[in-house]
């Protein structure tokens, strides 16, 4: 190439757009990555649900009934458990099957979004790779379609209501601002545990675990009034949280007391649980992509 040539080509690359790994300028770059990545999966929120919708559809393709099997598997469930530990707990059967019924589709609800948070980038990894979307988009994602699901299963409480005459009041319409609280939490635990689990896949087996222990240290098929009495077994109910987060919904629904001490500890333990999410996503949201 002739010395008069070279300038040339040079003005000619030089005018390229070119492409330089940033450097990280610490906690400040991190936090406003991460907020840039909320608000734009808040705009996707038609591609959310869209994608919410396929996985339900695909989970039950060519099935008759689809995810109403989950609510007949829910129904046979309480039907043969409600007999038996009404009469194994000494408590009426008239207010053990609604509280059986509303405690078994709730907790179900809590347990999928933490065990399906755990998958929420790993299982598509896949789709991270290849394409370029914000990470709320799955969290959420997880989130809307578990929530379909319990839609589904609320229709065995319904049943269950009118078979058995619950009174039904406007104060039931209490457990809206903590569904809406439990929305927040599973797109927090989401972020958090799909984090983790990317980078350490034997941690999903242990929250399985988990929740599978959970399950019978919460009042889910016992009542709570069963421990009065007993001090060393009271602290199963005062120093677990699932106790809070879930009376926050189950207490207006069986027009049970929903005190500000119980309103409280649920803030507190959801307020935790999202500045612990945040922060570890600010943190790690740009390793998602090669965990996964």
């Amino acid at each position: 190439m002739s010395e008069r040539a070279q300038p040339e080509a040079h003005r000619r690359f030089s005018t390229k757009r070119q492409y330089v790994l940033a450097e990280d300028k610490g906690w400040l770059q991190r936090f406003h990555l991460m907020k840039d990545d909320l608000l734009e999966g808040i705009r996707l929120y038609h591609l959310v649900w869209t994608l919410a919708c396929s996985d339900i559809k695909l989970r039950y393709r060519g099935s008759l009934i689809g995810p109403f099997w989950l609510t007949l598997s829910t129904a046979i469930q309480i039907g043969a458990m409600a007999f038996l530990y009404a009469d194994l707990f000494q408590t009426d059967i008239h207010t053990y099957i609604p509280f059986l019924t509303v405690s078994l589709v709730l907790w179900g609800y809590i347990s999928s979004l933490i065990t399906d948070g755990c998958h929420c980038f790993s299982a598509y990894d896949t789709l991270i790779k290849g394409t370029r979307m914000p990470f709320l988009v799955h969290a959420v994602r997880s989130v809307i379609r578990n929530t379909i699901i319990l839609l589904h299963n609320a229709v065995v409480i319904v049943l269950v209501f009118v078979l058995m005459d619950v009174h039904l009041s406007f104060y039931n319409l209490a457990a809206i601002p903590g569904f809406l609280l439990w929305l927040i939490d599973g797109v927090a635990i989401s972020l958090l545990l799909g984090t983790i689990c990317a980078r350490f896949r034997d941690i999903p087996q242990i929250v399985a675990a988990i929740m599978q222990v959970a399950f019978f240290m919460t009042p889910v098929m016992w009542q709570a009034a069963t421990l009065r009495g007993h001090p060393g077994t009271e602290s199963v109910i005062l120093y677990n949280p699932f106790v809070y987060i879930l009376d926050v919904v189950r207490n207006p629904l069986l027009n049970e007391p929903l005190d500000a001490l119980l309103v409280m500890k649920a803030l507190i333990i959801s307020g935790v649980l999202i500045l612990v999410s945040l922060v570890s996503f600010a943190r790690f949201r740009g390793r998602i992509s090669f965990w996964v």
